[in-house]
């Protein structure tokens, strides 16, 4: 990444790709003189049918039907939104963290196109993708608290600006979407687990299993899912056979079990916040468990107890998609941080700095 001094104009129009995991997105995202954002195309193809048997996303099964539709996927995107690739400014690709087979189709895209039609190439980590979605949604200042929440990612970050992240707490095991999709595999729910595991917990009683709260009361923001888990599949094991309404009730209990361990560790984060970024503007959840009704209204309660807003993207944009990659990429052009065409594919690429240092150079 380095600075484009060739930029003189303000950058409008990016085209994201995204192809980090079991989605392949193409979306076109504009910006016009007076900062309004606009989501002129969004395309999604999800691979959910190709990896249910599996219980899980299979690597190569989902590098294989990236390079089958991502071409054609581009080319919707762009009649969509009206447009040809020579008016494009940007081209955005999530180049990480993922899995590595699905990142380098994309990335090869994004880089081709790039060279083709001599637009700037613009990597872009798929974290912060997520992180920064609440700005194309609804345009919030920095600095926020983030709680990014994903099948493979469960962290609280301080948001200071484009590039500038601070970890506040992360998770010493699974992520919360992992949790939830082992949970439904246990229960012998389909996949992806996160949605089935709500809708039951919908019928069910929360109070019934008495499921214990990893992590609560501890001074720092982290989070463990393990140790819940575990309950789950003894309580499972205990009263086996599981009739519908013992999945039900198990469900409940296993996301009100989350959903207090959440709203503890961010307040935690919250308190925390000041001393590497001052007060908040907001308290934003992304990621896919963000979509998880409960979720959100448990920490709209907790933002208002702190007087702040709660932000939380629209339901299609909380999951992987491309309209994030393409934002996230108009955020950087316009700041003039643009790749050349040696931008690696990361399977890990860290977003955030170390909370001690970023302490250090806020004081």
């Amino acid at each position: 990444m380095q600075p484009n001094e060739e930029i003189q104009r303000v950058q409008t129009t990016v085209l994201g790709i995204e192809t980090t995991c079991d989605e392949t997105a193409a979306a076109v995202v504009s910006i016009d003189a007076d900062g309004l954002a606009q989501i002129r195309a969004n395309e999604v193809l999800s691979q959910i049918a190709e990896h249910a048997a599996y219980g899980g996303v299979v690597p190569e099964i989902a590098a294989r039907a990236h390079v089958e539709v991502l071409d054609r996927l581009i080319a919707r995107a762009l009649e969509k939104a009206g447009i040809g690739l020579p008016d494009l400014d940007g081209i955005a690709v999530a180049a990480g963290p993922g899995l590595i087979g699905g990142v380098l189709v994309g990335l090869v895209t994004a880089k081709t196109l790039a060279l083709v039609t001599r637009k700037p190439l613009l990597a872009v980590n798929h974290l912060e993708a997520h992180a920064l979605t609440a700005r194309l949604t609804d345009g919030i200042a920095f600095p926020y608290l983030l709680l990014l929440v994903s099948g493979g990612h469960t962290q609280l970050l301080a948001v200071r600006g484009v590039g500038d992240y601070v970890r506040l707490g992360s998770t010493i095991d699974d992520a919360i979407g992992e949790a939830f999709d082992k949970a439904a595999k246990l229960l012998g729910l389909g996949y992806p687990g996160g949605p089935e595991v709500e809708r039951m917990a919908e019928a069910g009683d929360p109070e019934r299993f008495a499921l214990p709260r990893p992590m609560l009361g501890r001074r720092e923001a982290d989070f463990s899912l393990s140790g819940l888990k575990t309950a789950l599949r003894i309580e499972a094991e205990r009263i086996a056979p599981l009739a519908e309404r013992d999945v039900a009730d198990l469900c409940a209990g296993f996301q009100a079990a989350v959903v207090d361990v959440v709203v503890d560790r961010t307040r935690v984060a919250l308190r925390a916040f000041s001393g590497v970024a001052g007060r908040p503007t907001a308290l934003v959840a992304a990621g896919g468990v963000a979509a998880n009704g409960a979720v959100r209204r448990a920490l709209a309660a907790l933002a208002g107890e702190a007087g702040l807003s709660f932000v939380a993207p629209p339901l299609q944009l909380c999951g992987d998609n491309g309209a994030m990659i393409a934002w996230a990429g108009l955020e950087r052009l316009r700041l003039g941080l643009v790749d050349d065409l040696t931008a690696p594919a990361r399977p890990r690429w860290p977003l955030s700095a170390d909370p001690a240092a970023a302490a250090v150079q806020a004081g």
